[in-house]
């Protein structure tokens, strides 16, 4: 092991790093501010993927068709969460906690299904844009432009959404909402609106991370099964509903698997769970997370 191989490794899992901080962030947000374990977060995930699929095939003739098909596909899993948290999640708010795993265990199958009979069960693919093709040499080793533009959008984001929820009224709001609902209520905030927003907000991150995965991963059924599990690990070793514990837990859980690929390629998913439990034993609330009262 060189140190151009250790740099290429480390590269790796910045890459892979940022695309479950995309997905996990959402989750996160949904159950510091909510408090409901949404499993469904991961299905909102594979639509994203398949809807950017289907726009880049409407559009197939015109050019920026790629960046079109991942900002619609992001609107379109938004719009969805609005509706479903409308209509479904509200009733589930004051039930316990695994109330809302079966009921969202249960959505993650009518949209698993719904997937198959729409786009079926073939693997699918997106190609990337034109201008994030090809690969820069850095240290020795040659790094994609794409993952380049992966690792600096998921920091990117992480700013945006710290400061809406710091810096404007909404995210104070929020915030108060995660503390007390029934007091912000009783101020005359709109407390449904505000749930509605932010699930619509989680969604989008949701299938913002599907879309832009599409170039360098294959959409199939199942997808999101495997990505919520990989997302729930990530905010259970940050601590739930800590977002930069997300952040924290995204580069980690990205580093310790590929370097675990690297090292011990036949243990490389141990190892993450192995780190998972130690972190459960010395710190159940999670790295950044405080302990619940």
């Amino acid at each position: 092991m060189d140190a151009a191989s250790l740099f290429s490794q480390f590269m790796s899992g910045l890459t892979t790093a940022m695309f479950l901080f995309l997905i996990a962030s959402g989750l996160s947000l949904v159950f510091g501010v909510m408090r409901v374990l949404n499993f469904a977060h991961g299905s909102f995930y594979m639509l994203g993927a398949y809807i950017a699929w289907q726009v880049v095939q409407w559009l197939h003739p015109s050019g920026g068709r790629f960046w079109l098909a991942v900002l619609g596909a992001a609107l379109a899993v938004a719009l969805l969460g609005a509706v479903v948290e409308r209509l479904l999640f509200r009733l589930l708010y004051d039930r316990e906690e695994l109330y809302q795993l079966l009921f969202t265990y249960g959505l993650v199958l009518i949209l698993g299904d719904a997937a198959k009979a729409l786009w079926g069960t073939q693997q699918l693919s997106v190609s990337g844009p034109p201008a994030l093709s090809g690969g820069i040499e850095l240290f020795g080793t040659i790094v994609p432009v794409y993952n380049l533009f992966i690792m600096l959008i998921g920091p990117a984001i992480a700013v945006a959404v710290w400061l809406m929820l710091t810096r404007t009224t909404a995210g104070r709001m929020l915030r108060a909402a995660a503390l007390d609902r029934e007091m912000l209520g009783a101020l005359g905030a709109n407390v449904g609106r505000l749930y509605t927003g932010m699930f619509a907000l989680a969604s989008f991150l949701a299938g913002l991370s599907g879309a832009l995965v599409t170039p360098i991963q294959s959409i199939v059924p199942g997808m999101d099964v495997e990505i919520i599990v990989q997302a729930f690990i990530v905010v259970v070793i940050g601590g739930l509903g800590s977002f930069w514990g997300t952040f924290l837990g995204s580069v980690i859980y990205g580093q310790v698997l590929s370097f675990g690929i690297l090292i011990f390629p036949g243990f490389s998913l141990f190892s993450v769970f192995a780190l998972m439990a130690v972190i459960l034993i010395l710190r159940p609330w999670g790295l950044l997370g405080r302990p619940l009262r």
